[in-house]
């Protein structure tokens, strides 16, 4: 019987926060994906946390984890070169991401140029607000350019701060981060110091046959908002303190029937109480996507950082 299996752990968050580890687990004789185990990472009496975390991994033998930590970092870490400042860092990747703002910048001025009236009617027409506007009809790099997107784009990039992926996120999700979530996307904007020493700590003690990829919670949620699993009233639901619960269990129990996966009650109780054990299994359900090969393209110009970030792309 073929078997094989993908972790997914939500490593974000405060110093003092509870890890949920969980586990999937495909079996090929009933075509059918099954939520192994739920595990919550936190000290033992007879165990510290960290260790559980690498006995884990052995134990079920884990060849792949998603996590949703940055696992490369920005140009400036790595440089060697004498810096001569950020807004003229000769590096490629920062180099290009730059070449690619003032594309998008200089196409859209073009476009106001050559037909103000209709740039203002169309721009007029892009700020009203509609509950029913599909926000994931085009990218956010497609013309007309939102307001917050302009922004975002004429504050440039920081190579000391953004790593080239981050363009890439930007120019295809900037605009529905902020109308579904109200957040923009930077690789290391919720990221502390202590977080990033404990998981620079946990890589060293990882097996080496274990192959790391980067994840993002909200880019899944938005994928299977495309994908017609899910809808935006649940989306929104997630930023409610009073129904957030049962937005999570209506997302689980969509994603449950779509692909064909078992999950036994206990665990369906936690996942939907608990937000970090949702944004675990979250992350598992974009290695899902990565096993079967439906995922995102990212383009080579994204550098290492895109190698290894993993954007599902969820069967219609």
């Amino acid at each position: 019987m073929d078997r094989k299996n993908i972790a997914g752990m939500s490593i974000k968050g405060g110093r003092k926060d509870n890890f949920y580890f969980c586990l999937l687990e495909y079996y090929s004789d009933s075509d059918r994906w099954f939520l192994r185990s739920l595990l919550q990472v936190k000290d033992e009496e007879d165990m510290h946390g960290d260790e559980a975390i690498r006995e884990w991994i052995e134990t079920y033998n884990i060849k792949q984890m998603m996590v949703d930590f940055p696992l490369t970092y920005p140009p400036c870490f790595s440089c060697q070169l004498d810096c001569p400042g950020s807004t003229k860092c000769p590096v490629d990747a920062v180099h290009h991401s730059r070449n690619k703002i003032a594309e998008l910048l200089s196409e859209d001025e073009q476009k106001m140029k050559l037909n103000p009236k209709n740039y203002e009617f169309e721009r007029n027409k892009d700020d009203e607000f509609d509950y029913q506007k599909d926000v994931l009809a085009r990218s956010s790099d497609q013309h007309l350019l939102s307001r917050p997107f302009k922004r975002r784009l004429k504050r440039g990039v920081n190579p000391y701060w953004n790593r080239p992926l981050d363009m890439w996120v930007w120019m295809n999700y900037y605009d529905a981060l902020l109308d579904l979530f109200n957040l923009s996307f930077d690789s290391f904007g919720n990221t502390s110091l202590i977080i990033m020493s404990r998981f620079s700590y946990l890589k060293r003690h990882f097996p080496k046959s274990l192959q790391m990829m980067e994840g993002h919670v909200f880019l899944v949620l938005i994928e299977l908002m495309r994908a017609k699993y899910i809808k935006k009233s649940d989306l929104m639901g997630l930023g409610d303190m009073e129904g957030a619960s049962t937005a999570r269990l209506n997302i689980i129990k969509a994603i449950e029937e779509k692909l064909k996966l078992f999950i036994y009650a206990h665990d369906l109780e936690i996942l939907s109480r608990t937000p970090r054990a949702f944004e675990s299994f979250l992350l598992a359900m974009a290695g899902i996507c990565f096993h079967s090969k439906s995922i995102k393209l990212v383009p080579q110009w994204a550098g290492e950082g895109g190698e290894k970030f993993v954007v599902p792309i969820f069967n219609s």
